[in-house]
Order: structure tokens, then C-alpha cells, then sequence
């Protein structure tokens, strides 16, 4: 079973990834802050992680950075609900970049492509 962190500083948000994702087979912990974050990947080791970029603290952009410098290994979905930061040159460190919606097909098919469920389009 795959490991999913979603991080995001809006509650209602972490509770519909939580509860969409695990209904599609994923184990999901989520953080609230980008502090938070770090213990969780150091307890839990996540397969992916999807992350908010505009968070109090620090946020997302940062963040990825800093966990790029350590751990390479961990695929990061940045997901806003705002499309132009898809032209900033700092997300491009990202696995994939997604446009939150209520809809979280783009999402679900996203985090697969990562995994290597399913082929990229």
C-alpha cells in the first residue's frame, strides 16, 4: 500500500484528500505546516507527498526545496488553487503541479503517474 503525506494549512481540504484517497486504496497522513511535515516524512517515509504552496511559515516552494536538498527520493505534487504559478521557474523542482479543484480526478490520476500505476499521458 502506498504512503501519501498531504500538506495543506486548510483543514477541510486535508480531511477531502485524506478521505478520497484512502478510499482509493492509499495509507494518508497529513500535516498542516511545513514543520509538521518533516517529523511526519522522518516517522512515516511517504511515497508521495502533495503540497500546498501557499502555507503560513514556510511555504510549499520553500519547503520542497529544503526537502529536495535531503531527500530526493520522495515525488512532490505541488497542488494550488492558483494556475499561474505553474510559469514560475521554482515549482518546476516539483514532480507534477496540479490546480486544486473539488474534482480530484486530476489529482488521483496525477499521484498514479508518480507512482507508476499508470502510464503518463
Amino acid at each position: 500500500m502506498h504512503k501519501i503525506l498531504v500538506v495543506d494549512d486548510e483543514e477541510n481540504i486535508r480531511f477531502l484528500y485524506k478521505e478520497e484517497l484512502e478510499d482509493d486504496g492509499y495509507k494518508v497522513t497529513v500535516a498542516a505546516t511545513a514543520e509538521e511535515a518533516m517529523k511526519k516524512i522522518l516517522e512515516d517515509k511517504p511515497d508521495v507527498i502533495t503540497l500546498d504552496i501557499k502555507m503560513p511559515g514556510m511555504d510549499g516552494i520553500e519547503f520542497m526545496r529544503k526537502l529536495k536538498e535531503e531527500r530526493k527520493d520522495i515525488p512532490v505534487i505541488l497542488c494550488s488553487a492558483y494556475g499561474r504559478f505553474k510559469q514560475d521557474f521554482r515549482v518546476w523542482a516539483s514532480d507534477a503541479y496540479v490546480v486544486k479543484s473539488a474534482d480530484l480526478s486530476e489529482l488521483k490520476l496525477t499521484i498514479k503517474e508518480v507512482l507508476g500505476e499508470v502510464e503518463p499521458k
